[in-house]
């Protein structure tokens, strides 16, 4: 066997990215990534987060979970939980969120056992062909 020469992973140097075509796509493919990782982190460990980006054009494009005003708050006063409304609030929002992801996952269930079900169809119907291809004498 030979071993393919390549030159592998190498260390790309920051730099600032001239084109400005690239520039925009580098920008939209990283924060697609960025909010789809803090989304991920989110579900897993029940946290908030507020992320505030920039585009190279000077638009403003932001992220916040649960609230932008429970994450103001947090952020300017870590050890104060927040008040009771706001928590009645989040925890409302978790409650409808859990609900639309029960709704989702019925919905899965439901288009897969529907999937399956064309494909026993299908199989029936091969099936009965080949029947109707019998004559007398083979089925004797």
């Amino acid at each position: 066997m030979t071993e393919e020469k390549t030159l592998g992973r190498q260390k790309i140097s920051m730099a600032k990215i001239e084109n400005e075509d690239d520039l925009y796509s580098s920008f939209s493919k990283r924060q697609k990534i960025l909010y789809k990782r803090v989304s991920d982190m989110i579900g897993k460990y029940d946290i908030a987060v507020g992320i505030i980006t920039f585009s190279p054009c000077g638009n403003p494009f932001s992220f916040f979970r649960p609230t932008i005003d429970f994450v103001v708050d947090r952020f300017f006063s870590p050890l104060d939980q927040g008040s009771e409304n706001s928590l009645f609030n989040i925890a409302n929002t978790r409650i409808r969120i859990k609900e639309k992801q029960v709704e989702l996952h019925n919905l899965e269930i439901i288009e897969e056992t529907l999937a399956n079900q064309r494909t026993d169809e299908t199989g029936i119907e091969e099936m009965w062909k080949q029947i109707k291809e019998f004559n007398l004498e083979d089925l004797k």
